[in-house]
């Protein structure tokens, strides 16, 4: 599926169709460049969920947990700065990727090998400076 962001006023209805996309499944990876909109459709998508909690970029602490209205749980993972695997298994990934809550993760490449089977994985192209295309599957 692919879905088309011709700017910032069409964030909101592409992140919604990323959502209808997902249906019961919970594990989303984003893939894209650095500057890509990653953080910015995370951010989208949270707000759209729910997110009570100022959405922000986990780059230095790795995961940021965001509380919906209804008191779930929504994490945010950021593994740009992981150089080795097995930092990931000390900050315990394994408990947030079996949470049954939603992750979005960043820079998910180091760890494609133990995402789950039905992680939904967004790729963001960027064709200019505002205009985005995804690539979902």
């Amino acid at each position: 599926m692919k879905i088309i962001i011709k700017d910032k006023r069409y964030l909101h209805s592409g992140a919604k169709k990323i959502l209808d996309y997902l249906k019961r499944k919970k594990i989303v990876a984003f893939y894209g460049t650095m500057g890509s909109g990653k953080t910015t459709i995370i951010k989208t998508i949270c707000k759209i969920l729910g997110a009570v909690d100022i959405v922000s970029s986990p780059t230095f602490t790795l995961v940021n947990e965001y509380k919906t209205s209804l008191g779930e749980s929504l994490f945010h993972i950021d593994l740009h700065r992981i150089k080795k695997i097995d930092e990931v298994f000390d900050f315990g990934i394994e408990e947030y990727l079996s949470s049954g809550s939603y992750c979005f993760i960043e820079w998910p490449e180091m760890v494609e090998g133990i995402l789950p089977p039905d992680t939904v994985n967004v790729r963001i192209i960027v064709a200019n400076k505002e205009y985005r295309i995804l690539e979902i599957s």
